[in-house]
């Protein structure tokens, strides 16, 4: 019956019971040294993600993801439709990175940079702290009957949670249409944008929700990651582990009583309690397990209230706590890297390779030359222009190793932000300049007085030939 009390973890989740009804975890205020870490690390995070809209480079945000109009902007880089596949290879290396660290480092990810993480553990959860007071005081509010200090308690907590939830939703629709006008449409009437307004009150209350109720199941039912972690991890990826060598046989430290025999764990419950996901760490990795570190913290402050060594509960692979032996570089962790090495480099010669322009001139095929009057011939060509910025370009069309001229057919280049223009057009020269069957011609393509590009081609004429008397 022991073994079976002990062994229940594998056959449920510990915020759910057998009837499927949900578990409420308070989980103790975290402290030490990693905690502190994670916090200094999440404060960064979060100015970034609430400064970043406002950071512009030439009048344009440094980071924009309208997915509506296809208009990116990555660090400054515009990038649209034309560059898939730089967004296609830079997802892939995202992913592999991920299962990267996930094989050598375990759900790193998780704990440190998730937003799902940041935001319950270092903001939502320090805001119920800060209300409600540590876990056995939330035990005790919720508890007690519906009296005045719990209603202003109750209600203060959930109207800072929508304010930031509404903040947090306002944050990412800056990212998709700007805060330019972001701010237009906060400024302006809310009959005038009254739908998108019930949209961002739909969506902050899924944020809300989310931070609020739903917490940890946000990553231990709906994201996928927890569950693709059993096939990604191995005997040497490093983890949030605890060291059963050194820890069993647990018991808790009794007066006049041997201790030799006993592990250093002294059963003190402090790793479960601090847990935001209920979970007991001594249990092995486990799918609810985000490795947020806070057993780490919570077991060493133990450790050193009883003159023992720290890293009872540490980052650690399963080689490494039964052999003592730490290897990162297993058969997997390296495929993985190099793979990502290719894909990284792969992207940064495109993205080095870049222009804001893309320009295509090509002589029609199919189609030889035109004579023109007043002794001169023409060529017909195919133009495609593409503007990969989010300014007019207004583009003109010359030639510069030869004299003659270009007649557009039909063509504006006047080129939109992230527009195309494509035409044709005539190049006509004298025939007196036509010197063999393939002349050489450069294209310049110039806006603004500077030059975009040069394209090299050739120009189809005949060749007079001397007839013998």
């Amino acid at each position: 019956m022991t073994e079976l009390k002990t062994e229940k973890f594998r056959d449920e989740l510990a915020t759910v019971t057998k009837e499927g009804k949900r578990v409420w975890i308070y989980p103790k205020k975290p402290s030490g040294k990693i905690y502190t870490a994670r916090t200094f690390l999440s404060f960064f995070l979060l100015v970034f993600l609430f400064g970043t809209p406002f950071v512009k480079i030439n009048g344009h945000p440094f980071i924009l993801l309208n997915l509506l109009e296809r208009k990116f902007i990555l660090f400054g880089i515009p990038f649209g439709p034309h560059d898939f596949h730089l967004f296609v290879l830079a997802m892939i290396s995202t992913i592999i990175s991920i299962f990267l660290f996930t094989v050598v480092y375990g759900r790193l990810f998780c704990g440190w940079i998730c937003p799902q993480t940041v935001f319950m553990e270092l903001v939502f959860r320090k805001i119920e702290y800060w209300i409600e007071g540590d876990w056995k005081q939330q035990i005790a509010l919720d508890k007690t009957p519906m009296n005045s200090v719990k209603f202003f308690k109750k209600f203060s907590k959930h109207l800072i949670f929508w304010i930031i939830s509404f903040v947090i939703g306002n944050t990412f629709l800056a990212y998709i249409i700007g805060v330019d006008n972001l701010f237009k449409i906060i400024t302006e009437p809310v009959s005038v944008h009254f739908s998108g307004f019930v949209s961002m009150l739909i969506f902050s209350s899924v944020f809300y929700f989310v931070f609020s109720k739903f917490r940890e199941q946000a990553c231990t039912l709906v994201c996928p990651y927890g569950r693709l972690q059993g096939v990604m991890l191995d005997a040497n990826s490093v983890v949030v582990a605890y060291d059963y060598k050194r820890g069993e046989p647990r018991g808790k430290i009794k007066k006049n009583e041997n201790q030799q025999e006993k592990g250093d764990c002294v059963d003190c419950h402090m790793c479960v309690d601090v847990c935001p996901t209920g979970i007991d760490i001594r249990n092995g990795t486990q799918l609810e397990c985000v490795n947020c570190t806070a057993c780490i913290d919570s077991c060493d402050n133990v450790m050193d209230k009883i003159n023992k060594p720290r890293g009872l509960i540490r980052y650690a692979s399963k080689n490494e706590i039964e052999n003592k032996i730490r290897s990162l570089l297993s058969a997997r962790a390296i495929s993985y890297t190099v793979v990502l090495i290719i894909l990284i480099g792969l992207t940064f010669v495109l993205l080095l390779n870049r222009s804001d322009f893309e320009l295509t001139i090509l002589r029609t095929p199919g189609v030889l030359y035109q004579e023109q009057p007043n002794n001169k011939i023409s060529n017909l060509y195919d133009f495609k222009i593409v503007n990969k910025t989010f300014n007019d370009l207004p583009a003109e069309i010359k030639l510069k190793n030869i004299s003659g001229e270009i007649l557009l057919i039909g063509a504006n280049l006047d080129i939109k932000p992230q527009g195309v223009a494509e035409g044709k057009f005539l190049v006509v020269l004298n025939k007196d300049n036509v010197k063999k069957l393939n002349t050489p011609l450069e294209i310049e393509v110039a806006s603004k007085g500077k030059t975009i590009d040069v394209i090299k081609t050739s120009f189809l004429g005949k060749i007079k030939r001397k007839v013998s008397q």
